[in-house]
């Protein structure tokens, strides 16, 4: 190193530090203590002196200059024939002595955590949202509410609605609830910021089943993924039309998607087994009997396999919302994340215009 001190100077620094295999970060901290401290910096010549800023933050504590902005008691000394220093010196005085800042009472932005919620089963976390379907007309909707276990994708609970209602959605909760078993303090419910989802009957239904609710940040929609995701794949559906003629013509289409999501639907996120394959602890009988079958397949033309036994695709451990950027090499427990939650039959509420159906 004190060879690379010698020549760096003549040969350029990178160029030394190349010949001898010298990082240019240790060739540069070894210079800086060799040379030492860097001397203080002298104050500028103009710099107003130590006695002059205390005597200008006195007179700007003075009762007449105390609810005055600066520009104000600069005008008002230069009309009495003093001058103290510029407009800009005294900012800086009050800043150094922390008495600058905003005097309006002005509404802050709070910061918003993202939700982290971790799912090792069905029942555990729930999200739900509500999505428009177009009507028959412009400006006519109808209001699909989801509720959607984020393990196992099954779908525990759907409505249709001509109106977003909190009141609605207290009931789809609680039919879903009853119909899964849901105990106590077993469920967290995730959804967005809408009026529903904060709505004072919705909110004491989940105080009342002790169930944690979380929501997503505003304006963040990937805070709240797998009911986007949910609704998508009805959405791109064949018979899932652009518009509906009737409110009864959106139950029936529904009524009919529903069951094929839940039972039909092979997921890729689920090793393309059906929500209600994962759902109903079906998951290890049906990916031991694909296990059987590619075996045997292997066992009867071992040629067809060039890269080995084929392997079955397994089922997600866990299912996270906002995983924690873990430290490098650092593992996560299940236990370091809130609770989770999962859950659907088909009764008739006392809206005459809605249909809630629990699958």
């Amino acid at each position: 190193m004190n060879a690379a001190l010698e020549i760096a100077d003549k040969q350029g620094t990178s160029a030394t530090c190349k010949a001898l295999g010298v990082p240019r970060a240790s060739f540069y901290r070894q210079r800086a203590k060799a040379i030492g401290p860097r001397p203080r910096r002298p104050s500028p010549p103009r710099r107003v002196s130590d006695n002059e800023r205390e005597n200008v933050l006195s007179i700007l504590h003075e009762p007449r200059f105390a609810d005055l902005a600066v520009p104000q008691v600069h005008a008002t000394l230069l009309e009495e024939g003093r001058y103290l220093c510029s407009a800009r010196t005294m900012y800086r005085i009050l800043a150094e002595n922390s008495e600058v800042r905003e005097r309006r009472d002005q509404l802050r932005h709070p910061h918003y955590t993202a939700p982290q919620l971790l799912a090792t089963g069905p029942n555990q976390v729930w999200s739900w949202d509500i999505t428009k379907l177009l009507g028959q007309s412009k400006w006519v909707y109808y209001y699909l509410y989801v509720l959607l276990d984020i393990f196992s994708r099954y779908v525990v609970g759907w409505m249709l609605a001509e109106r977003e209602s909190g009141t609605l959605a207290s009931k789809l909760v609680a039919e879903a609830c009853r119909r899964e078993g849901i105990a106590l303090g077993q469920l967290t419910l995730h959804s967005d910021r809408g009026g529903p989802m904060i709505s004072k009957p919705l909110v004491g239904l989940m105080a009342k089943l002790d169930i944690a609710r979380t929501h997503s940040r505003p304006h963040v929609s990937n805070d709240n993924p797998f009911s986007e995701a949910h609704f998508k794949t009805l959405k791109y559906r064949p018979e899932f039309p652009d518009r509906f003629g009737s409110f009864q013509h959106a139950h029936d289409v529904c009524a009919t998607l529903f069951p094929w999501y839940n039972n039909e639907h092979h997921h890729s996120r689920l090793a393309w087994l059906t929500p209600a394959d994962v759902h109903l602890g079906r998951a290890a009988d049906i990916l031991g009997r694909r296990a059987r079958t590619l075996a045997a397949a292997h066992a009867a033309h071992p040629e067809r396999f060039p890269h080995g036994p084929p392997s079955v695709l397994s089922l997600p451990p866990a299912v996270w919302i906002n995983p924690p950027q873990a430290a490098p090499g650092a593992t996560l427990a299940p236990g370091d994340a809130q609770r989770s939650i999962s859950g659907a039959a088909s009764v008739a509420t006392g809206d005459a215009h809605t249909a809630l159906s629990i699958q």
